[in-house]
């Protein structure tokens, strides 16, 4: 009776197993920090290559072939063209525009980095973030911006149905 619990048991974790499947976690974390001496909001994006590597096949038709040795030449175009479509930050209600300054990768994730310049942070009352990256790909998209200027903090956790979060300067 024993021996047949032993080998009953394995086998009933490997069929409980075999009907679950294991639910990937799909979110992104951006942060916006203030820099006073350069008068700029410096970004910093981080998004896991294979969702954006799929992203760009499904919706540019590109094979980025993100972090490999064939990675395309087209790569840096879309990432930036895509984060215009979905990544926009407004002060007092007014679109800003922000310098998308290039990529680089960390084990399974893709950097992206941006700027906003010549900010007078004095001058703005509210800024906004709507950030809708690859809530277009996955509906369980979670989208973390995090939000830093003279000694204040504000967090946000944007998804496809609520993508956007504001704040008083």
């Amino acid at each position: 009776m024993k021996k047949a619990k032993i080998i009953l048991l394995p086998l009933a974790i490997l069929l409980f197993l075999s009907f679950t499947s294991l639910h990937k976690f799909y979110v992104s974390v951006t942060n916006i920090e203030y820099a006073a001496e350069d008068n700029a909001f410096q970004i910093t994006s981080r998004v896991f290559i294979d969702d954006l590597d799929r992203l760009l096949l499904e919706r540019y038709g590109v094979e980025a072939k993100l972090a490999t040795p064939n990675e395309s030449k087209l790569a840096d175009m879309y990432i930036e063209k895509y984060f215009r479509s979905k990544f926009m930050v407004a002060f007092d209600g007014k679109q800003v525009p922000y310098t998308f300054l290039g990529k680089r990768y960390d084990t399974d994730v893709v950097i992206c980095y941006m700027e906003i310049s010549d900010v007078s942070l004095s001058e703005i009352k509210t800024m906004s973030v709507q950030n809708e990256v690859l809530t277009d790909l996955f509906d369980e998209q979670q989208n973390v911006v995090h939000v830093k200027w003279n000694g204040n903090k504000k967090s946000f956790v944007l998804i496809k149905e609520n993508n956007k979060g504001m704040l008083n300067l």
